[in-house]
């Protein structure tokens, strides 16, 4: 991948992010399983963290 691909999925999993926040924050209101939205986030900011990795390797 280069930078600019990078770039677009970094956009992508941040508003894959935010819109599981967002579900999240509804299924605590109703009492839902919150588990495999909580595990979705954890995999998103690994993968976040990663390609940021790569974009700073890039430079």
């Amino acid at each position: 991948m280069n930078k600019k691909e990078l770039e677009y999925k970094i956009l992508e999993l941040k508003d894959e992010y935010l819109q599981l926040q967002h579900n999240l924050e509804k299924l605590e209101f109703v009492k839902g399983n919150l588990n495999p939205l909580e595990k979705r986030l954890s995999e998103i900011e690994v993968e976040l963290s990663s390609l940021n990795q790569l974009i700073r390797n890039i430079g």
